[in-house]
Order: C-alpha cells, then sequence, then structure tokens
C-alpha cells in the first residue's frame, strides 16, 4: 500500500503557530503513501511551529503562497491545528477563500484539533458533522455543524479529529479517503 496515493498531490495549508506534529505525522503518512505534498502560507520562507501552543518546535519550509494556489492542481488538503495557526489562516482572505473553494469541489479536506476555525471562518461548516478540541466546540455549534465526540468524524468528504492523541486515527483515514477518492477518478 506504500503506492496507493501516487500521484497524488496534497495541499497543507498551516502558518506561523502551527502545532509541529500536527503538521508533521499526517504528511509522513501521506508521503509514505506515495503523495506529494506542498505547504501553502501567507507568507515565504519559514513557518514558526510549536509544541502544544507554548514551546517553539522549529520551523517548516513554506513551498507556496497560498495567495497564488489554485485548488485545481491539488488532490487533497490537510489543514493542522494548533491555536496560533488556524486564528491567523481566518483572519487572511486568501487562505479562507482558498479553503471554500476547495471544500466547494468536494475533494477530501481533513482538519484537526483547532483546524475547523477556518472551516467556520469559510463558512461551510454549516450542517456537516465535525469534531474538534474542545475548546472550539461551541464555536462550530454556532456555526451550524454537528458536532461529535470522536477520534475521526467524516462528513463526504471532511474528516476531523480532536486533538494529537487522534493523529494516527486521523491520518490514516485521511490516506484511506485520498485512495477512494483515485478508485472513483
Amino acid at each position: 500500500m506504500a503506492d496507493e496515493l501516487n500521484g497524488k498531490r496534497i495541499a497543507i495549508l498551516a502558518a506561523d503557530g502551527v502545532e509541529r506534529v500536527e503538521l508533521e505525522q499526517p504528511r509522513q503518512a501521506l508521503q509514505d503513501a506515495g503523495a506529494t505534498t506542498e505547504l501553502l502560507s501567507l507568507h515565504e520562507g519559514e513557518i514558526q511551529a510549536r509544541n502544544n501552543d507554548l514551546d517553539a518546535a522549529g520551523t517548516f519550509s513554506v513551498d507556496a503562497l497560498v495567495k497564488s494556489a489554485s485548488v485545481d492542481n491539488y488532490d487533497g488538503l490537510l489543514l493542522p491545528g494548533g491555536t496560533v495557526n488556524p486564528d491567523q489562516l481566518r483572519m487572511d482572505t486568501d487562505a479562507v477563500a482558498f479553503v471554500r473553494d476547495f471544500m466547494g469541489t468536494g475533494k477530501p479536506v481533513a482538519s484537526i484539533c483547532h483546524g475547523p476555525w477556518t472551516l467556520i471562518e469559510a463558512g461551510v461548516a454549516k450542517g456537516r458533522t465535525l469534531t474538534s478540541y474542545p475548546s472550539i466546540r461551541t464555536d462550530l455549534r454556532n456555526a451550524g455543524a454537528n458536532v461529535v465526540d470522536e477520534e475521526v468524524a467524516r462528513d463526504g468528504n471532511l474528516i476531523t479529529s480532536r486533538s494529537p492523541d487522534d493523529l494516527p486515527a486521523f491520518s490514516s483515514a485521511f490516506v484511506e479517503l485520498l485512495g477512494q477518492e483515485g478508485e472513483r477518478a
């Protein structure tokens, strides 16, 4: 199964403050399955990662700017969390438009922890069944989402998980969903 995602190109949308493990582990799972990943962000260079939101955890090199990215160039979208990262993304009109447009394609999207904040801002949470970090569940409910407390929630093309504790199941579910998309193509 190491090549089940060969030819798939996955966008990872993240900004400074991204929770390191929430970017690193799913990206590795995608690459292990044969996918190519590209880190999109708000600025060129590198973004600062965090551990538990508080501790500096190195950097990630940015591959492209979200304002220049086209949803047509990607087969899936990963939205890692951390609190600062999605808070920055939801304040950026280009990032919000990218997420809204991506959700509109029906292609697979995976978001973990605080990542669903960007889904709320993009106006795509209403009527969807989602999970998230406990502190933003009220935000999801207020946006019209059906909130569940599960390791992985899948609603059509959308996968969500609660926290880094759920990363193995989250990563596996996203790889599986992307593989299913390939079978339908």
